[in-house]
């Protein structure tokens, strides 16, 4: 009972996390701040985004480890997944950027921005199997 609340607690977490970063913050920055000051501030923020959803899935993992074979195979791959967007594809973005790479930023940004949304459902597939178990 404990393991199975707790897990589905980090779930929520993980979920409601990306949900508000995604479309809240992000978004909030870019219309109440100048170009020049809201990209190095999402830039500095990103780091610390991929930071919690690699530790809650795999909080979330290791709960529903116990829990639903299909749901921490799904965590562990949101983990590995953003592990690779923290330290593969941001700083490819950020080199984009630097080097004045438009093309080339739209479609790693893309590629960011289809890795979160797959993220955003998958972890709510997972927190729906959960609630319903």
């Amino acid at each position: 009972m404990i393991v199975s609340s707790a897990t589905l607690l980090v779930t929520a977490l993980l979920f409601g996390g990306m949900t508000l970063y995604s479309f809240g913050f992000a978004a909030f920055v870019f219309t109440a701040l100048p170009a020049e000051t809201a990209g190095p501030l999402i830039r500095k923020a990103f780091p610390h985004f991929y930071l919690f959803v690699i530790a809650a899935s795999l909080a979330a993992a290791l709960g529903t480890g116990f829990l639903d074979v299909v749901s921490c195979v799904v965590m562990v791959l949101i983990a590995a997944s953003a592990i690779f967007a923290r330290q593969v594809l941001m700083p490819m973005i950020n080199a984009a950027t630097d080097a004045g790479e438009t093309k080339r930023f739209k479609v790693l940004h893309g590629a960011s921005v289809v890795i979160t949304l797959a993220h955003i459902i998958a972890s709510a597939a997972v927190l729906i199997r959960l609630a319903v178990a």
